[in-house]
């Protein structure tokens, strides 16, 4: 053990992520028996090409982690978020989800994610600090 090296990373590279992912997806597949940690997102773009919005989550067994949801400013109160949240949950409930959890902060999406069906089941105060950060999930069938 004293040949390995420790390091702590600020800008961690993806496929070192990718291969955390697919260490713990080695290490529950045999207690599971079905792989988690699948990548799932839904991306909006302009007619230029240009990212406006996404969302991207986890597929982890039967369950939907949301982690990123973002709209460019111009694009909100439109209607996009509901439909990409739709279609996320759509394709979720195709890969066999049969719920969905987020995270999300008092100073943003709590109620847009409430008027979709999603409830509170856990919270942190002072998460950042003067602030809560809220757990929420919901049935998708």
């Amino acid at each position: 053990m004293q040949d390995l090296e420790l390091v702590v990373e600020n800008n961690p590279a993806p496929k070192d992520i990718e291969a955390l992912g697919r260490g713990l997806t080695e290490h529950a597949l045999p207690t599971t028996g079905v792989p988690g940690f699948r990548p799932l997102a839904v991306f909006v773009r302009d007619q230029q090409g240009n990212l406006v919005a996404g969302i991207q989550g986890t597929v982890n067994w039967t369950w939907l982690h949301l982690a990123l949801f973002w709209i460019s400013p111009e694009y909100r109160h439109h209607g996009l978020g509901s439909r990409m949240l739709a279609a996320i949950e759509a394709e979720g409930i195709r890969r066999g989800c049969t719920n969905a959890h987020l995270d999300t902060f008092s100073y943003q999406a709590r109620p847009f994610y409430e008027r979709h069906g999603y409830t509170l089941f856990a919270t942190l105060d002072d998460y950042p600090p003067g602030h809560q950060r809220f757990f929420l999930r919901k049935a998708l069938v």
